[in-house]
This record gives C-alpha cells, structure tokens and sequence, in this order.
C-alpha cells in the first residue's frame, strides 16, 4: 500500500496531482478574491456607480453612465451620489411647478434630445440598442415609446418607479406631437429629465470582473477611432518593439557575455563599465534617444535595449564562469584547442543555463515596454492604456496590462517546455535527441576535426 507523501515536506517534490492543483490555485485564488471585493455588497462598495444618469441646468460638471461618485455623506468628497439625484429632483419639480401655472418652461430641442439620450445607456446595456446606437435619436425615441407602452421591461437596469413615471409623461408629450421620430417635431417645452440611479461599487480602479472581461472584448474586437490603430495592430507594435530590443541585446550580448566568461582579457575590459554602466536608469536617456534616433520606433528598441543588455552581459559572463572547470581540464588532457574549448566545451556546456537566463531577460525586456512606447511619439498598447487611465476607463486599461502579461507569461512558459528538446545532452533531458539547428551546429564546427586531404578522421586528441 502507497503512502501518501505529505504536502509540507522538505526539499521533497509533491505528486503532479497535487502541483496541478496548486498551479491552479495560484490563478484562481486572485480571481476569487477580485470576485468577492466586487460582487459581495457589504466587503467593499465605496462607492456608486452610475447606471441612468441626467443633466443638472445648475452645475457645469456632467457625470455619465459609468461615473462613480461617494455613497457616504460622511465622505471627504463634497458633492456624493444623493446630492447628485437630489438636485435632479429639484430641477425637475421646477419643471412640474411652472406646468401646473399653465406657464411651462421653455427650451431648446437639442436640450430636449440631450435628455432623451439618457434612456439609451439601459436600451445598450439590454441589448436592444448598439453602442454605435448611443446618439442615433430615431432609434432612441422608439426605445420610449416602448418602455412607456410597455412593449419593453428593462431587466438589466431597472427603472424607478420614479423613472417609469417620467418615461410615461414624457412619451405622452412627445407622442402627442408625433409618433415617430421628426427632428424638426422635437417640443421645445421642458422635458422631466430622468432620476440618475446607481448601484453600489468599488472605486473606479477597481472594476468587476465582469466588465473588465465585456470592455476588453469589445475594445479589442471593434477600433473606437478609425483614424488610429486597432488593438491587435497595437499588439503588434508592442511585440515589435519588445524582440526588437531583446534580439538586439542578444545579438551582441551573448557574445561579449561569452567572451567575458571565458577570457580574463575580455572580462577586465568589459565588465567593469557595465557594471557601472547597469546602475544608471534607462530612462533617463530617453531624451538622448529622441535626439539620436528620431520620435518613432528606434528609440524605443532603443531604451528596451538599453535596459537589457548591460544586465545581459554581466548575467551570461557569470554563467559561463561557472561551468564546471573540470570540464576544461579534462577536454585540454584530450588535445583540445582553445577553438574546440569554445564551441565543443563551453558553448553546449553552458547553454542550457544561458537559455535559461535568456528566458529571465526576456521577462525584463517587457518591463521597459510601457516605458519604451511613451518616449518620442506615443505609441502601441501603452498608448491605449496611457489614454484610457487618463479618462478613467480602468475597465479598457486592465485588459490591455492583462494581454501584456500573459504574452509575457505564455512565451516564458512555451521556451520552457522546449528546453528539453533543444539541450538534450544537459543530464535533466537525458534521452532526447538534441533539435536539428543544433546538430547542424557542432557538426559543422566538428568539421575542423578533418584532415581535408584524407577521408579519414583526424583525433580531436594527441596521439
């Protein structure tokens, strides 16, 4: 009978069951805790989130559906969500007094439209209206006519009794000019606007799940500005400019990274800059950039490059450093040349380690990315997330630093389980032949090992 290893043991791996679970868990345990702060109404709900908003004739500030004002009277805040809906109240008692004086108030009809247009957030949020919908008065009028007949109920945002009472008056004036929607029909008496309505909720940075989810689908399924890029085009970009800086990085990093672990030469003359060199913020020569490489793309690569390669440099001369120094001795005992202590010896040595490292570093790469697309001429997914934290829309901002970050995190996890079948000989991958580009490497380097006036095979040892 098996016995089952416990879950707190020492320095003991646990069952692939049990790491499955935890893996899980790790993913889920955040969510669910994101869940209960958002839905659950007495652990954190602040404040009020606008479901029906209004226009106030007596203050310039407007807050739309979506808005989130203070629910306690007791806060900081002057202005909380009750005074917002009391002082619609007022407004539109005004209207009712100045009615029932035969001497109605008189106004415009694009006032009049303005308020129409608050009843279209509840037709957009039951699907009966598009977002594209949201000022197309036609199909709002009708949306009126509707709910005030009864034809439709909201469910999603209910409305007041409050509200269903001004839907009903309001409809009776506007029916009793026309049924159907004329812009020049619009009456210039005074509508009641409707009662803003909320619902508890976070603060505006910390939206619900729910509609993080819902925003990034549609942000990232349909362009908010065809005179600026989609999102997957942002993406894209954003991609661009994170390999772009890493694979330049590499191109001269591992080499001098290499050079520097192998020969003392090189690492006397290297190292010690670069070490004084990683110290100073990237940042801080992005003005430098600017002025080099022009406002586009270049000084972007350039500052993820910046923020890479000097770490690079230091990381993989510290690994190849650390390969086993018996190694060498043994292969030097065999008559190998400094050439065949390079690419036979160190080089597959310290690959796997070095891939390793590449992977970390590449981690690092996109941290400098929200950095890198903000210098010169803003740009990509930072743009996007830079614009909408501006205004607010934390809801449009959490999904774009959600798809950095599982790009981030699925690529650092596809290079992982490749390891095994790119280093085959490391002893962790025993039994696994080593991936063509790699064979057709060291047989090639191996060519060196030939007599090229005889077929036969010169010993890489002395006889």
């Amino acid at each position: 009978m098996s016995i089952e290893k416990p879950w707190f043991a020492i320095r003991k791996p646990l069952s692939p069951q049990r790491q499955t679970l935890l893996t899980l868990c790790s993913f889920l345990l955040p969510i669910a805790v994101w869940c209960v702060v958002s839905y659950v109404p007495f652990i954190w709900h602040p404040d009020m989130v606008v479901t029906i908003s209004a226009d106030r004739s007596d203050v310039t500030t407007v807050y739309s559906v979506g808005d989130r004002l203070p629910r306690d009277k007791e806060s900081e805040n002057d202005f909380v969500f009750e005074d917002f809906v009391e002082a619609v109240r007022v407004q539109n008692e005004s209207v009712l007094e100045a009615r029932e004086a035969n001497d109605p108030l008189v106004t415009t009809s694009r006032t009049n439209k303005k308020v129409l247009r608050h009843l279209a957030p509840v037709g957009i949020a039951e699907g009966w209206l598009t977002r594209d919908q949201a000022t197309d008065d036609a199909a709002i009028y009708q949306l009126w006519g509707d709910i005030a007949t009864g034809e439709r109920v909201p469910t999603s945002v209910p409305l007041s009794e409050e509200n269903k009472e001004i839907v009903a008056e309001n409809w009776a004036i506007l029916s009793g000019i026309s049924e159907t929607y004329e812009s020049k029909k619009i009456p210039k008496e005074a509508l009641r606007t409707l009662v803003p309505q909320g619902k508890p909720s976070n603060p505006v940075f910390v939206p619900p799940p729910h509609e993080v989810v819902a925003t990034g689908w549609y942000d990232w399924t349909h362009q908010r500005d065809p005179s600026k890029p989609s999102m997957p085009e942002r993406y894209v970009h954003s991609l661009k400019i994170v390999f772009g800086g890493f694979l330049l990085s590499c191109l001269i990093g591992i080499p001098l990274g290499i050079l520097g672990g192998t020969y003392d030469f090189f690492a006397k003359l290297i190292e010690p800059f670069t070490d004084f060199f990683r110290y100073m913020p990237a940042p801080a020569f992005s003005t430098v950039l600017v002025a080099i490489l022009s406002v586009y793309d270049a000084p972007k690569i350039g500052l993820v490059f910046l923020g890479t390669f000097f770490q690079m440099v230091l990381v993989l001369s510290n690994t190849t450093k650390m390969l086993d120094r018996s190694l060498l001795e043994a292969a030097q005992t065999l008559g190998a040349k400094s050439r065949h202590l390079m690419f036979r010896v160190i080089v597959p040595g310290i690959l796997p380690k070095l891939y390793n490292d590449l992977r970390i570093l590449l981690g690092w790469s996109w941290t400098w990315l929200v950095i890198a697309e903000l210098i010169g001429t803003k740009s990509g997914l930072t743009e996007f997330i830079e614009t909408q934290g501006r205004f607010r829309n934390f809801d449009s901002v959490y999904p774009s630093i959600i798809v950095i970050g599982l790009t981030g995190y699925i690529t650092d996890q596809i290079l992982a389980s490749l390891r095994p079948v790119f280093f085959s000989w490391d002893p962790e991958h025993s039994g696994k032949k080593p991936l063509w580009i790699f064979r057709g490497f060291f047989w090639l380097v191996d060519q060196d090992c030939y007599d090229r006036t005889t077929p036969e095979r010169k010993p890489l040892i002395s006889q």
